[in-house]
C-alpha cells in the first residue's frame, strides 16, 4: 500500500518526511505500541507522513483513525485523505476480483441516519480501513474491529482521557500505535 501511495502523490517526499515515515513504519512493526508527536509548521507535510502511517496499519490487517478537534478540520482532512488515498485497493478474499476499494469514512456528530449507521457498522465489521472524525469516534456506540494505529491531530485540544478513549477502542485489548 505504501508504494502504491507513493507513487500516486504529485511530488516526492522530501528527505525528511521519508526519514520519519520509514522511523514511524519500523516502530510500529515493533512488539510494543509507538508514541510519536509529529511536530512541523503548516505545509511541512505531517499530513502525508501521518497517512502513511495510517495505510502501513491497513496493510498489516488493521484499521486507522485519524482525530480532529473541530468537524471543519475534520472534514478537511477527509477530503484530502480520499483524494490522496483515491484508486488504492485492498485485498479481499471476499470479493470476487480480490481487492476492493481502500474505504475512508469521516465520523462526526454532522454524521447521522443511515450513513452513521453504516459507518458504524463498518468500523465493527472492519470493512472502513481508515476513520477520520471528530470526538464522536470516542463515543460509546463506536467499536473497531482493528484498531491498529491512532493520530490525533493537535492533540493539545484534547485531554489525556479522550486521547486514550479513543486507544482503548480496540477490540481484544490490544493497544493501537
Amino acid at each position: 500500500l505504501l508504494a502504491a501511495f507513493d507513487a500516486r502523490l504529485p511530488f516526492t517526499l522530501t528527505q525528511g518526511q521519508s526519514e520519519v515515515a520509514r522511523t514511524i513504519s519500523a516502530e510500529m512493526a515493533a512488539g510494543h505500541p509507538m508514541h510519536r508527536l509529529l511536530q512541523g509548521d503548516v505545509g511541512a507535510g505531517k499530513t502525508v507522513v501521518a497517512v502513511a502511517a495510517m495505510l502501513a496499519a491497513v496493510d498489516g490487517g488493521h484499521q486507522a483513525a485519524l482525530m480532529a478537534p473541530t468537524e471543519v478540520l475534520a472534514e478537511q482532512h477527509a477530503a484530502s485523505v480520499r483524494a490522496m488515498l483515491d484508486g488504492i485497493t485492498v485485498p479481499d478474499p471476499g470479493n470476487l476480483f480480490g481487492d476492493r476499494p481502500l474505504r475512508v469514512e469521516l465520523l462526526t456528530n454532522r454524521v447521522s441516519g443511515a450513513v452513521r449507521k453504516d459507518v458504524l457498522a463498518g468500523l465493527a465489521d472492519g470493512s472502513v480501513d481508515i476513520a477520520i472524525g471528530t470526538h464522536a469516534l470516542i463515543q460509546d456506540a463506536v467499536d473497531f474491529a482493528s484498531l491498529g494505529v491512532v493520530v490525533v491531530d493537535e492533540q493539545h485540544r484534547f485531554g489525556v482521557e479522550q486521547r486514550a478513549a479513543l486507544r482503548d477502542k480496540t477490540a481484544h485489548g490490544a493497544v493501537p500505535d
